[in-house]
């Protein structure tokens, strides 16, 4: 009987049986969000509450939570819960030629549809912390213990485009894009920005700004497959260190980034007519 998990092929390189994840669907989206409420340190309320003047400076995706669920009259679909939590960084006019930075959290929430394949097996896998001689068995309600059948939901996303920022009276916000309280926020999460975020009474002003997204989310199973592999090869470049007694040296050898300085305007397709002579 061959064993397939270490056979040879006829080009001389080995058959490995390897177990990674296998993409099933996957899905791109262009999202734009508008008038997202953006929850404030105490500080930072404090400021808004005295300026109706704002400037963002950086917005940055620091935590995503992904949730899917199985549809229920379509078996092998799947719906992909997707919550984006940014940190909002900003300047605030608090008087004539004078700026205070202020930081909150924005959330934002969407929802996508792919298929996910079925699966009626649980996963278990050892590990280290686990190997001990009296180590106690898990529970059989610990759902940490084993991988369930549902697939695994990934998502790929670039850091929000700010598209606009204005600063409002929470009574005139009635519509809000808003997915949670500052309560549904984790806490890992609202630990990255400067303070405590708070949230304001019914007369308070409020922070909104509107974000563009660019994502990629996709469902993943794992899989055995069989690829045709070879020994590895040690690298034949040695490495590089910079002279201390010169840094200038190191610099000197880098080679000169032209296509930082190109401004020709990018290739496009057909543009449907034929020139003449």
């Amino acid at each position: 009987m061959n064993d397939r998990n270490n056979c040879q092929s006829s080009s001389g390189r080995d058959m490995l049986c390897i177990s990674c994840n296998r993409i099933l669907d996957s899905c791109r989206d262009k999202d734009c969000f508008e008038d997202v409420r953006v929850y404030l340190t105490d500080c930072g309320q404090e400021i808004v509450e005295k300026t109706g003047s704002v400037r963002i400076k950086c917005a940055r995706i620091v935590w995503t939570q992904l949730l899917p669920e199985p549809l229920q009259f379509n078996r092998g679909f799947y719906s992909v819960n997707v919550r984006f939590y940014v940190k909002i960084t900003a300047e605030a006019c608090v008087c004539p030629g004078k700026t205070q930075e202020i930081e909150g959290i924005a959330a934002c929430e969407k929802k996508v549809i792919l298929y996910g394949g079925e699966g009626s097996t649980s996963v278990f896998r050892s590990s280290p912390e686990e190997n001990g001689f009296c180590t106690p068995l898990p529970s059989y309600e610990d759902k940490d213990c084993c991988e369930t059948n549902y697939p695994s939901a990934v998502c790929e996303v670039a850091d929000p485009v700010v598209l606009d920022a204005r600063i409002l009276e929470r009574k005139e916000h009635r519509k809000c894009c808003c997915c949670c309280c500052v309560d549904e926020i984790p806490e890992k999460v609202c630990r990255i920005a400067a303070g405590n975020l708070t949230d304001t009474y019914d007369d308070g002003k409020i922070l909104v700004v509107t974000m563009g997204f660019f994502s990629v989310i996709r469902l993943e199973r794992p899989g055995q497959f069989v690829i045709s592999g070879s020994e590895y090869c040690v690298p034949e470049k040695e490495c590089v260190s910079p002279e201390e007694n010169d840094p200038c040296a190191l610099f000197r050898r880098m080679s000169f980034p032209v296509g930082e300085f190109c401004t020709s305007p990018p290739k496009t397709g057909g543009c449907g007519c034929s020139s003449r002579d």
